[in-house]
């Protein structure tokens, strides 16, 4: 078993919603929350900046309440996630609202940082980091985060391209921390299939696109149902990281999927100028093969669990 910190020791389901740019918001983060998962949102969702102030008051306030209201079902903590970027200007402003909200899970992504650590850690908060590498989960661990979320091939967004059981197993053969495995999980099976492997929770996006509450177009919303994993296409054009995008959009955009040119790393920029290329060019992960309509966070949830026990009751029917 893992060492768990008091955060993650005690979820009602063992899911992380991974932070969606641009699409992750209040009102997905807290419905998540209540279904019993980890919500969470990229702080530079808050535009202009200062409007992070009013969602993490928003978030802070209606979870409390709610757990006021349900002591006997309390809300799933939440997690912001933090760009740790040259090209993120706002990363220390953000993370001071953080640290003044006390946010009880940080994720951060595309670098690590030891004063970002410590300033979760100052009030208690914990830190995970994603990692596409053993190579880079021995370095995000060195400089103080608490555990890593492994990003394997198939995964939304910036991807690597590890398998899962690799990813997995590496890490696990020193770290014995939280752990969240990323790629293609989409149903309560994956969920199960992920905690076999070794780690403590799916780490779940692409899915929760095709949700009432994502602040997502119709369009897009409709193109994850319509869409399997042949319409993935694996790029790193469009923010210099290499990562998954719908073909659609891309064909949309008057670009052909098949015949995309390189980028150069060194451009990357995740300031104002990289939203209009995510908004017009959708990442989504190679899971979505398994999702066959738009429904309310709560119900996709509910259907994650029904699937999970399921799955488990299908394994537990082979030792008979």
């Amino acid at each position: 078993m893992s060492k768990l910190p008091a955060a993650l020791n005690a979820l009602p389901f063992p899911v992380i919603a991974s932070p969606l740019f641009i699409i992750s918001n209040p009102q997905l983060v807290i419905a998540q929350c209540i279904a019993g998962v980890v919500g969470s949102m990229p702080s530079l969702n808050a535009r202009p900046v200062e409007m992070l102030d009013d969602w993490l008051a928003e978030i802070s306030e209606t979870l409390a309440a709610h757990n006021r209201a349900h002591p006997e079902a309390p809300a799933a903590p939440f997690a912001i996630n933090q760009i740790v970027h040259k090209s993120n200007d706002r990363l220390e402003h953000d993370m001071a609202l953080c640290v003044k909200y006390r946010v009880p899970i940080i994720i951060t992504s595309l670098g690590a940082r030891e004063d970002i650590n410590a300033a979760a850690h100052s009030y208690g908060g914990v830190v995970l980091h994603d990692i596409i590498n053993n190579r880079f989960a021995h370095k995000a661990i060195e400089k103080g985060a608490d555990g890593l979320v492994a990003v394997a091939t198939g995964a939304g967004g910036h991807a690597g391209v590890k398998s899962p059981f690799a990813l997995v197993q590496e890490i696990r053969q020193w770290f014995d921390g939280p752990l969240a495995l990323s790629g293609s999980i989409a149903t309560g099976g994956g969920v199960l299939a992920a905690q076999a492997m070794g780690a403590d929770f799916a780490y779940i996006g692409s899915a929760f696109i095709a949700t009432t509450e994502a602040r997502a177009s119709d369009a897009y919303k409709q193109a994850i149902v319509d869409c399997n994993s042949d319409d993935i296409v694996y790029s790193n054009l469009f923010t210099g990281v290499h990562g998954n995008y719908l073909a659609p959009s891309i064909r949309a955009a008057g670009l052909d999927p098949e015949q995309l040119p390189e980028s150069d790393p060194s451009k990357m920029n995740f300031g104002g100028a990289s939203a209009k290329a995510w908004k017009d060019i959708w990442g989504c992960g190679q899971g979505i093969g398994a999702i066959s309509k738009v429904q309310s966070t709560a119900d996709f949830v509910a259907q994650l669990k029904r699937e999970y026990q399921e799955a488990r009751e299908r394994l537990l029917s082979l030792r008979a």
